[in-house]
């Protein structure tokens, strides 16, 4: 397996893509392509070049203004022609929606069904056409937020694509995980009713 980082810090959009897509036609043999950029404008376009050419992708805020994209290559199609997937820098993709999540279970009845159809509805609005502004976590929705979560890989994706991730102080504290947060900030219910009321619409699961 080989791995390749690219730097793209500092770089505006179209250069992140173009130097990914060089790197993926330079590869020769299975791997990870990291792309290291420092916008959240980049991590979506890049986000949108796995997905068009059909790679598994990874995205993570790893600094104060710096984000990693990760792409997996295992059939690396050298200098074969390539999905065009940016042809023009495509603009902000997040909308003035909100999303709150006040449970770590989708639906009522079966919790175990539950915590699968919540892991599946929050990788689905990662694929929204467009992402929304802030999603909201509070009482048992603050078990999503911390180390051990099943969906904190998605989470750290969205955060990266500049989706604001919040998670009440107060519920984290009722439930001992204040200090196991693992992606966001932390949010009080002043905020969150000024978000909720301030939406341009809000969905919850």
């Amino acid at each position: 397996m080989k791995n390749i980082l690219v730097n793209a810090v500092g770089e505006q959009c179209p250069i992140p893509v173009v130097k990914a897509t060089h790197a993926l036609r330079a590869m020769t043999e299975p791997g990870t392509l990291e792309v290291r950029v420092d916008n959240e404008i980049a991590v979506q376009n890049l986000t949108r070049m796995a997905a068009g050419n059909h790679l598994p992708v990874q995205a993570e805020k790893v600094g104060e203004r710096e984000f990693a994209v990760r792409m997996e290559v295992t059939d690396p199609k050298g200098e074969a022609p390539m999905v065009d997937p940016a042809p023009a820098c495509i603009p902000d993709a997040r909308g003035d929606l909100l999303v709150a999540v006040e449970t770590e279970t989708m639906g009522r009845g079966s919790d175990e069904l539950g915590r699968t159809l919540m892991k599946g509805f929050l990788f689905a609005v990662g694929q929204l056409p467009q992402l929304p502004k802030t999603i909201l976590f509070y009482n048992g929705g603050a078990h999503l937020t911390v180390e051990g979560s099943p969906v904190l890989e998605d989470l750290k994706k969205l955060e990266a694509q500049g989706v604001e991730i919040l998670t009440c102080g107060t519920c984290l504290n009722f439930y001992g995980l204040t200090d196991r947060l693992a992606v966001g900030g932390v949010t009080n219910m002043y905020d969150i009713v000024e978000r909720l009321a301030s939406a341009g619409k809000v969905i919850k699961p």
